[in-house]
C-alpha cells in the first residue's frame, strides 16, 4: 500500500507543504503549496520574529492544516523548522501557538541535520555521481554546503549567511553599490574559511544548486533564451557556466523595478535574489567549475525520504 504523507519545510522566507503518495523515487504529488511568510523580516539579525511576520506564519500553518485535513488518508505529518525559528528568542512561542491552533508539532533542526536532509533530497533526485559534488542550498537565514557523492556524505556545514541576513546587513540602497558588494565579499571570505579548507581536502567535480534561488536563475536564463522551463517536471537541469555568470551579473546590477517586472522572479525573491546571486557568484569565482546544475529536490524531499524509507 502506498503511504500518504505530508511534509513541511518552514523556512525563513517561505513555508513549503508537500503531500505525496508512493516511494521516494516514484512518488505522486497530491498537493504542493508555498507561502511567502518572510518570517525573518525586520528581525532576522536581531534574533526575533516580529509580530506581523509571526501572524503570517501562524496563518500559513492554519492554511496547511486545512489542506492536510481536506486530503484523505494522510498517514503521517512532519514539520521541520530551520534558521529563523531556531535562532529566534520567540521561536518556541511560535511553535507552541502552532500546536494549540493546528495540533501540528514543529521540530526545530540544527544546521547539520538540515544539511543532512538536503543531501538526502538531492541524492533521491539522481543528481549525484561517483565523483564529489558540492551542494549549495541558499536559504533566507542560512546557507548549507555539502561535499558528497552518490554513496556518501563527505562533509557538511551550515553557515548563518542566508540571503535575508545579507540583505539586511549590506543591501540598503538599490542597485547595490560596489562598496557594499566588496564588503559582502570580504564578509563571505571570513565566514567561509572552513568551506574552502574542506574543498581543498576533498576536490569537487560538480556544483549543485539546490532549489530556491537556483530555480530562479534557471528560469531567468530560459526567459532570456525565449524558452520556458517547467520545474515541476524536472529533477535536475544543467547550467552553461558563461550564461549563469552573465545572469548573476544582471541580477547584481539590476534595480528593484527591473526585478519586480521580471516574470521569472517570484515576489518573495525580488530583493533577496541579489544577495543569493552575490553568494553564488563569489563561490563560482573561487572554484571555476565547468559542471554546474540545478537540482529541484531539496530539504522537503529529504524529509520525505526519511518518512517513507
Amino acid at each position: 500500500m502506498n503511504k500518504r504523507v505530508a511534509v513541511m519545510d518552514l523556512g525563513t522566507n517561505v513555508f513549503h507543504l508537500l503531500i505525496t503518495e508512493g516511494d521516494i523515487h516514484h512518488f505522486r504529488t497530491i498537493a504542493q503549496h508555498d507561502i511567502a511568510v518572510k518570517l525573518g523580516e525586520g528581525g532576522i539579525n536581531k534574533g526575533i520574529i516580529q509580530p506581523a511576520a509571526f501572524e503570517r506564519g501562524i496563518a500559513a500553518m492554519k492554511s496547511f492544516k486545512a489542506e492536510i485535513t481536506a486530503t484523505a488518508n494522510v498517514q503521517q505529518v512532519k514539520a521541520i523548522a530551520t534558521s529563523a525559528l531556531r535562532n529566534a528568542s520567540n521561536g518556541q512561542d511560535f511553535i507552541n501557538k502552532v500546536k494549540v491552533e493546528t495540533d501540528i508539532d514543529i521540530e526545530i533542526v540544527d544546521g547539520n541535520r538540515e544539511a543532512g536532509f538536503i543531501y538526502a533530497g538531492v541524492k533521491a533526485s539522481g543528481s549525484l555521481s561517483a565523483q564529489n559534488s558540492l551542494i549549495i542550498d541558499i536559504g533566507g537565514g542560512s546557507v548549507e554546503f555539502i561535499i558528497c557523492n552518490d554513496t556518501q556524505l563527505v562533509w557538511k556545514q551550515s553557515f548563518e549567511i542566508g540571503a535575508a541576513r545579507l540583505m539586511e546587513l549590506f543591501h540598503h540602497t538599490d542597485p547595490i553599490p560596489t562598496t557594499s558588494i566588496e564588503a559582502l565579499e570580504l564578509y563571505l571570505e571570513d565566514k567561509l574559511i572552513e568551506l574552502f579548507k574542506a574543498i581543498e581536502q576533498n576536490p569537487i567535480h560538480q556544483l549543485i544548486g539546490s532549489a530556491g534561488a537556483f530555480e530562479t536563475f534557471a528560469q531567468l536564463i530560459a526567459l532570456e533564451r525565449g524558452e520556458s522551463i517547467n520545474l515541476a517536471k524536472i529533477k535536475n537541469h544543467p547550467f552553461n557556466p558563461t550564461e549563469l555568470a552573465n545572469m548573476l551579473q544582471y541580477i547584481i546590477l539590476s534595480n528593484h523595478t527591473q526585478r519586480a517586472s521580471n516574470k521569472a522572479i517570484i515576489p518573495v525573491r525580488v530583493d533577496m535574489i541579489v544577495a543569493a546571486a552575490l553568494i553564488t557568484s563569489f563561490i563560482l569565482q573561487k572554484l571555476t567549475l565547468q559542471n554546474i546544475c540545478l537540482c529541484t529536490y531539496s530539504l522537503k524531499e529529504g524529509i520525505l525520504a526519511e518518512l517513507i524509507r
